[in-house]
């Protein structure tokens, strides 16, 4: 029996004995739900591939006849990103086309006991996407948003060995009681000072090995979050400090301000939803995470995100804005045919959405404050060709490289691309001096940068660009 198989085997029979121990786990044998989140990566899983016998076989025979392409989608995607990504496309349509091959990352949860899973989830092979000193160099050396671990892999590691060889340099683990904290239900006043260290931290595996989800219990808080590893870029790009005043401007269902907690504890954190569906499955999220020792801190708002700025024009230090797209993962998989040629015709006035809603975060933001934009999908008209278009509009606005803050340390899991402007290579935006002196490549790093999945690197899609609002 292959490795990889004697893993599989290995991590089911433990997940079974998790269940046991801690009665967290959802008790369904959840041969594996799945869910098309648009943002944030799905919150069930994809069945394992680690079942012997007919019965298996029957699963993933019904597994591929409902995961089935929507052909009309595929056929745009195939005439649209060949021009856009060239070589790139046909191995990122691969992956697409696979769902089984895709990976999850397994964000934990601060606020809450996850020593057990850390243990069971390095045994397995998963390891931190964010070594502890990678993390101080994507924050900005920020002081109070890295865990403090000074335990290093191969020292009382439960790490196998011959995965320990595998991690980068510095590497740290997260040992037994180091920082992880169970809040006080009935502390009220000063809650920060009962809060953990902030230190976002989130697991990955080189295999597509998925862990279980955990079911919504009242009062109880989940020990971790599942989701796509690359929707936590556009929160390290914001860059997230203590006692900030922080806007998620498209929140649901929740997993980034889910992150943004993770990283800091801002003086506010607004989530903003308009869709009352997707606001209470924002709610049931942040409620399923966070203390109550925070509800002062993390509210939710119902207002139409492209007038956001306009109401409260100023008032923010950091602006995430994670615009509705055409989310290539989930659209690939259109329920039929009728649907796909729905999309296809919204897909249209998507670019013109979310210029407003960019418009919108750059007036709620303050002057020398940040603006993260990203998407979950390739197309380049809801990616750089929005991004020109508010610049055009803004003159406050100033684009930020995040090439070397944000690709360069994590090239080693994401494929990253600078950001295509569409086959016509036409430029919109008017270069600044040090623009036009600089590189095409040069100039494609500033207007953003594009996860695009790969196989063995199957994160993404992602798109995330950065503006700053001129002093």
């Amino acid at each position: 029996m292959s490795k990889y198989m004697v893993s599989i085997h290995q991590c089911y029979s433990t997940w079974r004995i998790i269940g046991l121990k801690t009665q967290k786990l959802s008790p369904a044998p959840l041969w594996w739900l799945w869910s098309c989140n648009c943002h944030s990566g799905p919150e069930v899983v994809l069945q394992l591939k680690a079942q012997k016998g007919a019965s298996s076989h029957e699963v993933t025979k019904r597994h591929k006849r409902e995961r089935s392409s929507c052909q009309e989608i595929l056929d745009h995607f195939d005439q649209q990103y060949s021009q856009e990504l060239g070589d790139l496309w046909a191995s990122a349509r691969s992956v697409l086309l696979d769902p089984q091959s895709w990976q999850h990352g397994v964000m934990l949860n601060r606020f809450s006991v996850a020593t057990d899973i850390t243990e069971i989830l390095q045994s397995q092979g998963f390891s931190a996407l964010l070594p502890q000193t990678d993390v101080s160099t994507i924050l900005c050396d920020a002081p109070l948003s890295v865990a403090n671990s000074k335990n290093q892999a191969g020292e009382d590691s439960v790490l196998p060995p011959h995965y320990i060889s595998k991690c980068p340099p510095n590497f740290s683990l997260h040992q037994r009681g180091s920082t992880s904290h169970t809040f006080v239900p009935d502390f009220q006043s000063e809650p920060s000072l009962a809060l953990p260290r902030p230190s976002l931290q989130c697991y990955i595996h080189p295999y597509p090995l998925r862990f279980p989800s955990q079911a919504h219990r009242p009062g109880q808080l989940k020990q971790y979050y599942l989701l796509n590893a690359a929707s936590l870029l556009p929160v390290l790009a914001l860059q997230v400090r203590d006692e900030e005043k922080v806007l998620d401007l498209c929140s649901a269902p929740g997993g980034k301000a889910l992150a943004i907690m993770q990283c800091a504890t801002p003086a506010r954190l607004c989530c903003n939803e308009p869709d009352p569906h997707r606001r209470d499955w924002l709610a049931k999220t942040l409620e399923s995470f966070l203390p109550r020792s925070l509800n002062s801190r993390v509210i939710v708002s119902a207002q139409d995100g492209r007038y956001f700025g306009q109401n409260e024009a100023g008032t923010y230090d950091k602006v995430l804005v994670d615009a509705p797209c055409s989310n290539d993962r989930s659209w690939l998989y259109s329920c039929s045919s009728q649907q796909g040629e729905q999309r296809l015709k919204e897909r249209g006035s998507l670019p013109a959405l979310q210029a407003q809603l960019l418009r919108s975060a750059l007036s709620a933001v303050r002057p020398g404050g940040v603006v993260v934009y990203s998407t979950c999908t390739l197309s380049s008209s809801e990616n750089c060709a929005v991004i020109e278009t508010v610049l055009n509009d803004c003159p406050e606005a100033e684009p930020e490289d995040l090439w070397e803050g944000i690709a360069a340390p994590l090239s080693k899991y994401f494929a990253f691309s600078p950001a295509h402007r569409g086959h016509g290579g036409e430029t919109l935006y008017k270069l600044s001096p040090q623009a036009q002196d600089g590189s095409v490549s040069s100039y494609r790093h500033t207007l953003g940068i594009l996860v695009v999945p790969q196989p063995g690197k199957t994160w993404g899609p992602m798109f995330l660009s950065r503006l700053r609002r001129r002093k």
